[in-house]
């Protein structure tokens, strides 16, 4: 790497390189970047290029128009704004406009480029480069949209990316190498550290080592440009100092806050959680010790009841069962003592009989059984 310093690009832009003769380093950048040759025919006016004494360089507009007539928009801002996105586009929508007489058929709307070269973080992300351009594709179909024919001789263009702007984004401060393998490397390198190697091929940086050398630099210009940078670091510090104590200012509020509604929201849910816990948990305790306690009143009170119900039930059926038997049993011996008499009354007949035709009393109990003293009754 050369030893010598080299002018911060952004102060050269807004001082210096006016001329076309260093037309060369602005080409090499945009060359390197859109990754095809690009001459610059002229440079555009812009407001923020009017050379003023007290003029602060936040921000450099620098507006060229390139060998095919499109419009190229470089930016290169210092702090943070937050609508950048919409400053963008709004800046390529005016350059559009202004490029533009009334009258003009809308096939002479030129094509921009839109770099910014950025001194501090916009979004999130890894890369320190992004690219973007708007693209036709198929909702179904997932194919570009591409021009006839027709429209190609028309309107002079192969496709629509001819037609549409394309975006840049440098974030200079995420370029993290030491080792350079690149041009687009050597300029990022030389961009964030204001480093040019000696031996550089990258096109437009030879051309920056000759014209951006500090050394090359009047008493006058020197001591005007180490002023500036020293009030642009100040003025950063003291912005990024301000952005940081906000940052902490509003995290720890938001810190508190998200506490606050977490334990809310942590109790309410708790609550919610617990009551349905314990709901179940109550049910299904309820439901073991009811049944268990209506088994036991259950078994307790099945056997009082069916005691009683035995007992009334068994002294019916005794009752009924021991008639029934009562009665058979009398008939049975009713029957018995009735044939008992019934053979004794026949003996009697017999002896009366027997007696009545003279036989002795002594044949007469012979023959029917009866004593002598039943016969001698009859």
């Amino acid at each position: 790497m050369g030893k010598n310093r080299y002018i911060r690009f952004d102060w050269a832009a807004k001082y210096m390189l006016r001329n076309k003769a260093d037309f060369a380093i602005f080409e090499g950048l945009i060359s390197v970047l859109v990754n095809e040759k690009v001459t610059i025919v002229e440079l555009l006016d812009t407001e923020s290029n009017k050379d003023a004494k007290n003029d602060k360089y936040n921000r450099v507009d620098i507006k060229a128009k390139n060998s095919k007539g499109e419009i190229i928009l470089v930016e290169i801002q210092q702090t943070r704004e937050h609508d950048y996105l919409q400053r963008m586009i709004y800046g390529v929508a005016k350059t559009i406009t202004e490029h533009m007489s009334s009258g003009q058929r809308y096939e002479n709307v030129k094509k921009v480029f839109s770099i910014n070269i950025l001194y501090f973080n916009l979004g999130e992300g890894e890369d320190y480069l992004y690219h973007g351009q708007t693209v036709l594709k198929g909702v179904h179909t997932d194919d570009n949209l591409k021009l006839t024919d027709y429209e190609r001789d028309d309107l002079h263009v192969l496709s629509p990316d001819q037609v549409f702007p394309e975006y840049y984004v440098i974030r200079v401060d995420e370029f993290e190498k030491d080792t350079i393998d690149s041009w687009l490397e050597e300029w990022m390198d030389y961009l964030k550290n204001e480093r040019i190697r000696p031996d550089t091929t990258a096109p437009g940086l030879q051309e920056a080592r000759q014209r951006l050398d500090v050394l090359m630099m009047s008493d006058v210009e020197r001591r005007q440009y180490e002023h500036d940078i020293d009030t642009l670091v100040r003025d950063t510090d003291v912005m990024r100092t301000q952005l940081l104590e906000a940052e902490i200012k509003g995290r720890k509020k938001g810190e508190a806050e998200g506490m606050a509604k977490g334990m809310a929201e942590g109790m309410a849910k708790g609550i919610e959680e617990g009551m349905a816990k314990g709901i179940a948990e109550g049910m299904a305790k309820g439901i073991e010790e009811g049944m268990a306690k209506g088994i036991e009143e259950g078994m307790a009170k099945g056997m009082e009841e069916g005691m009683a119900k035995g007992i009334e039930e068994g002294m019916a059926k005794g009752i009924e069962e021991g008639m029934a038997k009562g009665m058979e049993e009398g008939r049975a011996e009713g029957r018995a003592e009735g044939r008992a008499e019934g053979v004794e009354e026949n003996k009697r007949e017999n002896a009366r009989r027997m007696k009545g035709d003279g036989l002795p009393v002594e044949l007469i109990a012979k023959y029917t059984g009866l004593s002598t003293e039943d016969i001698d009754s009859i």
